[in-house]
């Protein structure tokens, strides 16, 4: 993951994308409007991207799974990536917490304001162009204001071009709501002790065509079902399908070994290569989230892969499953599953969840509005104030005191 630092490159110039406001004041960021596309950044190779940082101030929860990305390569016609953005960050469910991996880092800002440092350093090459575009996709019968989104882009640009064996970063995002659990079983029960021998009904999180290596996995998992939700084992085919190989190339034996975990994790932690970084009660009820960085060991593929994961023992759980594979190929890449709208990519909230950010989006827009219409400095702190301690409580969870905090501003 990193370079040699002693070692000199020459030809090799960094670069910058970002932000900054060219007018050589302080506003730093882009005023992100629903509907809107932004260009991230639009390169001539060859170079690598090797950190992609972003952050935005007291924003709508929603906006993890609102802002989409995606990225083109070398002039394809099809991107490479697209991902909600927060998905993207192993940001779980709308939901940011501490991470502190190899591959991506997630940092708090200010204790009174809900605000979050999202890092990426896993390197994207392109041989003759690069294309990031952000899209903020509103979501019918939900508010949408206008966010302030800060990012960097940091590149290398290369005099020599690319060797042919340097493969593509490819990122998809997937999504079973809910698993279906396999007729015979005992539903959502985590002693079942039925017989798995294909993987046909195993959760898939990525199927790849090509010539590459799989080096990562963000996956999401919302406990409907209750308990112990953990028995699924992952079954990894390389070069052949569920019903076609078996054994799979890579079978386990349980998702914690999976993500580095002890016997039935239900205490959050975060590793470099490994994380359960998301556990939201101890009797794993609920929104959970786990990643796994192929970094050191690679998952290598000729001609495909297929990664899957069951849904507790013999696939009997109904779970809210959600992931994110990451992988570098040769191009051209298979086709991708169409991206869900922007409603249907939504985790499970309940009704206040949804009550409480629309009561922040009618405070963001009175206080736009008493921007620009000059208003004192007096009753601009006034609004600032109810403004980042809504945001605050609706994070923490403390919905009746955010919409209350809202509505008097």
């Amino acid at each position: 993951m990193f370079a040699d630092p002693t070692c000199i490159r020459r030809q090799v110039r960094t670069c910058r994308w970002s932000s900054w406001d060219r007018s050589g004041r302080n506003h730093d960021f882009v005023d992100l409007r629903p509907g809107q596309t932004l260009t991230l950044l639009e390169e001539r190779g060859p170079g690598k991207i090797v950190h992609f940082y972003w952050t935005t101030i007291n924003a709508s929860r929603f906006h993890y799974r609102q802002l989409v990305l995606r990225a083109w390569w070398d002039g394809e016609a099809s991107p490479s990536i697209e991902v909600p953005l927060g998905d993207f960050f192993l940001v779980p469910h709308c939901t940011p917490v501490p991470v502190h991996s190899l591959g991506a880092v997630i940092n708090p800002g200010s204790s009174d304001l809900w605000s979050w440092g999202h890092n990426f350093y896993v390197p994207m090459p392109f041989a003759s162009s690069a294309r990031l575009e952000l899209t903020y996709e509103p979501i019918p019968g939900i508010p949408a204001d206008v966010m302030a989104f800060w990012y960097h882009v940091d590149i290398e640009r290369y005099a020599e071009p690319l060797s042919d064996d340097i493969g593509r970063l490819h990122a998809q995002w997937r999504r079973e709501n809910p698993t279906m659990p396999k007729q015979g079983t005992e539903p959502n029960s985590p002693t079942w002790n039925g017989d798995n021998l294909g993987g046909e009904e195993n959760y898939v999180a990525l199927e790849a065509e090509g010539c590459g290596h799989m080096i990562g996995l963000h996956l999401q998992v919302d406990n409907l079902g209750g308990g112990w939700y953990g028995e699924g084992d992952d079954m990894v085919f390389v070069d052949g399908r569920p019903g076609e190989q078996w054994p799979p190339v890579y079978h386990g034996t349980g998702t914690e070994e999976i993500f580095g975990g002890g016997a039935g994790p239900n205490r959050a932690y975060s590793g470099p290569y490994t994380g359960f970084h998301l556990v939201e009660n101890p009797d794993y009820a609920g929104k959970n989230a786990m990643y796994r960085w192929y970094l050191a060991d690679p998952i290598r593929f000729e001609r495909s892969v297929v990664w899957t994961i069951e849904h507790g023992h013999d696939n009997n759980y109904a779970n809210d499953y959600t992931s994110v594979a990451y992988w570098y190929q040769i191009e051209p890449h298979a086709p991708f599953p169409a991206l869900p709208d922007a409603r249907a990519r939504l985790p499970h909230f309940g009704e206040l969840v949804y009550r409480a950010d629309a009561a922040r989006a009618r405070c963001k827009e009175r206080l736009d509005q008493a921007i620009q219409a000059g208003a004192d400095k007096e009753t601009l702190k006034r609004m600032w104030e109810a403004f980042n301690a809504g945001s605050k409580a609706l994070i923490d969870g403390r919905l009746d005191e955010a919409i209350a905090t809202f509505d008097s501003a």
